[in-house]
């Protein structure tokens, strides 16, 4: 069986100790994973200053030549998955082995490797575009590394996601991935590109563990990115060194003025919702709009309910199968809990074919649901993996102050005051003004955090006359 093992200074190591992996849809073994213990990865990051070393004298448009060759590899080559054994891995098998443990139809797949890769080629951009043009080859004379590596606690609902490390190397701080237990896929095959495209292999570790594991790390690491649940990461938050990837609780917002040709815009509103399979912390979980939008709101039920479960294999397919079915299940339950509970109603219900809940080829899919509710029910505020929004009647004048947290708000007006509000608001990580998805994002632009700004502090630097 294939075996997937842990790189140690991107040198590759069998653990006595693994995890299988398995095909969503029927319980095949797909790999075996090699689990690194935490005093095994203790060891290896009390060395990361010696990886940085391997990073710091390379310049800066080298590396980005890199990182840009790297891209292509990643997309098109066939690369080590188990230097071990010498075992390689083509494009297609790689699709298909993502697939098949994440739930991700193929195409999804397909697309998440062009998003990374983009970030790959992209990286110059990305650097200026975080650090606002710093010279990256006089870093260390304007400001003070703050890590010599950063740790990287990485989930398995979206490979998109690890667009957001890949640039770390290029500012010439090694990385130590904890991959997500379903898509150690997508990390593995990023660092083999890179690799290849001759980044030194002492630059990134990838370490499948178990939370004891995933914790190490960001204890030994000055810096880190932690993707996960809202319980998972709360404990972490506020340490100043650890930029937290939660919920996103992303939103589109409607003007009034929005309204006279709300038909123009259902398109964004669909592709928010469900783009990525509803998966992505960008996706949109509630949609805002003044009184008198419930003819918006069944239109865009409509078209939502349009999107039908497929198989993982169906060229067509836009929904993720879930790989913890009882989960599927308990969502389904929780969802019809709440709305029996009253007022709120499954506007979706009517126009979709079959149940929210449904099984195709050995998978089970929850449709697109949306629910018309109040600001103060529970769906109003609630956040699934799967094309799940709320839609709320609120006046505009009450969206700023009840906005709550947000990593990516899109306003549709031209309202100057509400635009203005929205501006200013404490709570958004992420605004697009006009008819923008939620999930339109830049990566030369802060997620969640402005990734150089973790890695860098500026400082001052004298030197004497003379």
């Amino acid at each position: 069986m294939l075996h997937i093992p842990v790189l140690r200074a991107g040198r590759a190591y069998r653990s006595l100790n693994t995890q299988t992996l398995t095909d969503i849809r029927g319980g095949a073994p797909v790999a075996v994973v090699s689990q690194a213990n935490s005093g095994l990865i203790a060891r290896d990051l009390n060395q990361t200053a010696a990886y940085q070393r391997s990073l710091a004298e390379i310049p800066a448009q080298k590396l980005y030549d890199m990182s840009a060759k790297a891209a292509d590899l990643f997309l098109n080559a066939t690369l080590p998955v188990d230097p071990i054994d010498g075992v390689l891995q083509s494009r297609e098998d790689f699709i298909t082995c993502q697939s098949a443990t994440t739930g991700l139809p193929k195409n999804m797949c397909a697309a998440n490797m062009e998003k990374v890769a983009t970030a790959l080629r992209m990286t110059k951009t990305i650097v200026d575009g975080l650090s606002r043009g710093v010279d990256q080859d006089r870093l260390n004379r304007e400001y003070r590394r703050e890590a010599d590596a950063l740790g990287a606690i990485l989930p398995s609902n979206s490979p998109g996601v690890h667009a957001l490390w890949v640039p770390t190397p290029a500012m010439r701080v090694p990385v130590m991935v904890r991959p997500g237990s379903q898509e150690p896929w997508t990390p593995m095959r990023i660092i083999q590109a890179m690799i290849a495209a001759g980044y030194p292999a002492e630059a990134f570790g990838f370490y499948p563990s178990d939370h004891a594991g995933a914790n190490e790390i960001l204890m030994r690491c000055d810096r880190a990115l932690f993707f996960g649940d809202a319980r998972t990461v709360d404990a972490w938050r506020g340490t100043g060194r650890i930029q937290i990837h939660g919920p996103g609780w992303s939103k589109m917002l409607l003007g009034p003025d929005a309204m006279a040709n709300f038909q123009d815009h259902l398109d964004v509103l669909v592709q928010a919702i469900s783009a990525n399979g509803g998966r992505s912390c960008v996706n949109t979980s509630a949609v805002w709009a003044p009184p008198g939008s419930r003819a918006l709101a069944e239109a865009l039920a409509e078209r939502l309910a349009a999107i039908e479960a497929k198989g993982l294999d169906d060229p067509n397919a836009r929904l993720a199968g879930f790989t913890n079915r009882r989960l599927a299940h308990l969502l389904d339950e929780r969802i019809d809990a709440q709305l029996a509970q009253g007022g709120a109603e499954d506007l979706t219900a009517k126009y979709r074919k079959g149940p929210r809940l449904v099984e195709i080829d050995n998978t089970l899919f929850l449709q697109p649901t949306l629910i018309w509710c109040d600001h103060e029910h529970p769906l109003a505020g609630a956040e699934y993996l799967f094309p799940f929004a709320a839609f709320v009647e609120m006046p505009a004048e009450d969206m700023p102050r009840r906005l709550g947290p947000t990593l990516t708000l899109s306003l549709i007006s031209e309202q100057e005051d509400l635009i203005n509000a929205m501006l200013d608001s404490p709570h958004v990580d992420r605004i697009n003004i006009g008819s923008l998805p939620t999930n339109t994002v830049r990566w030369d632009h802060p997620h969640e955090g402005n990734l150089f700004e973790l890695l860098y502090k500026r400082r001052a630097v004298q030197f004497a006359a003379g």
